[in-house]
């Protein structure tokens, strides 16, 4: 084990957690990866052991049968998880953070009825915001829900749902009229129950099939379609409706903690990978880690791989202090997105030719850094939070 992406002050319980995963990376996701990655295949296996593992239930408290950790324990293992393979962090990443939405937000009904089975992976979630129009707009959405005599009919097409195919349980964001001045009060987040699959996967609920991407292969990323879905008034995320944009900012906020440790997970790897085929390939007669060129590269990638590590656990910790983290949240996941592509890339020029090459592992992380550009919120929009936020608290008297 290396000495970058090292965390201080963690306990006894962590460290053992994170040597677990660790282990469980190396051995049961590494040497698969980039085989499943390539055929596009879920990895079934592997989700089986993180659920052996307690993974699913890492953040899901004691009494609802999970593990009771917290936010950094959960981003450390991301990171582990992303080093190995970054789609398989992506597998739990959408169902933590409706667990996630559900511990903060749900009803104690609702609470009893979900987390004990999230926490087991009996239960997986996904969630929508995204619709094919809209992007990072989420006042513009125009899927809706629609009262009826004994509930909701929810009409409206969403986009890029992460497990959208595995999951069974989706919290999706959309319109209802409310009588709000503010569009964001008249929001509302349901919970839709649903099999896994492809098709019709519940009443009036289509998941029409897998999105082919550049990269983030084997998780299954899709749309939804919803053609008059009745829903219950129950299934409401915290029973009063008109709070689903808030609900959702609140999840995605944690949700760039966790890309932020995916991004630092795929960089941690790529130096790794880096500074190993440094030490093997020899030019004018010695290895290329001797020429002083690729010696700086080295450098400067362990610098910004231990940087956005660093800025990833002070926003994690922040969070678990309960104190708002939208700042260092959207400062961590945007440096560390950058520094993931740039420290890939250079690890992708320190292999010359054979980094173009399937074989490499290389090449795989090349296109899983891409996504971390624009994964919960591209670099321009975490920049308007930032830029907003800093206002608010530098704003002249």
């Amino acid at each position: 084990m290396g000495r970058l992406c090292q965390t201080e002050g963690l306990s006894e319980d962590q460290i053992e957690i994170l040597k677990a995963v660790r282990t469980f990376v190396d051995t049961q996701i590494i040497p698969v990866a980039t085989e499943l990655e390539h055929a596009d295949e879920y990895p079934t296996e592997i989700v089986e052991g993180l659920k052996e593992l307690g993974i699913f239930g890492l953040m899901i408290p004691e009494e609802y049968d999970g593990l009771g950790e917290s936010l950094l324990t959960y981003a450390l293992c991301v990171e582990e998880i992303a080093r190995g393979w970054m789609s398989v962090s992506g597998v739990i990443n959408t169902h933590f953070i409706v667990a996630y939405m559900l511990m903060q937000h749900g009803t104690e009904e609702q609470k009893k009825k979900y987390l004990p089975k999230m926490a087991t992976g009996e239960v997986r979630g996904s969630f929508s915001m995204s619709e094919p129009g809209l992007g990072s707009d989420v006042a513009a959405i125009k899927s809706k829900a629609s009262k009826t005599d004994d509930g909701y009919e929810i009409t409206g097409q969403k986009m890029w749902l992460t497990n959208g195919g595995s999951s069974n349980l989706v919290a999706v964001l959309v319109k209802t009229e409310e009588g709000a001045d503010s569009v964001y009060k008249n929001m509302t987040t349901f919970l839709v129950d649903k099999e896994p699959g492809f098709g019709e996967t519940a009443q009036g609920v289509t998941i029409p099939g897998k999105i082919d991407k550049m990269g983030y292969k084997g998780v299954d990323t899709t749309e939804a379609i919803f053609e008059g879905h009745k829903i219950s008034a129950d299934q409401i995320l915290g029973g009063e409706a008109g709070k689903g944009f808030y609900q959702m900012m609140d999840g995605v906020e944690v949700g760039r903690v966790n890309v932020a440790a995916r991004a630092c997970g795929i960089a941690n790897r790529a130096f790794e990978l880096g500074i190993a085929y440094a030490q093997q390939r020899e030019t004018f007669g010695k290895p290329i880690a001797q020429h002083q060129a690729i010696l700086f590269r080295l450098a400067e990638m362990a610098t910004k791989v231990e940087t956005a590590h660093s800025m990833m656990v002070r926003a994690a910790r922040l969070k678990d202090k309960g104190e708002r983290n939208d700042v260092e949240a959207g400062m961590a996941k945007y440096l560390a997105a950058e520094y993931c592509k740039e420290v890939v890339e250079d690890s992708f020029r320190i292999h010359g030719g054979y980094g173009y090459s399937k074989e490499y592992e290389i090449e795989r992380l090349y296109r899983e850094a891409a996504f971390m550009l624009i994964g919960e919120g591209t670099a321009d929009i975490q920049k308007m939070i930032i830029g907003r936020r800093l206002l608010e608290d530098y704003k002249l008297r």
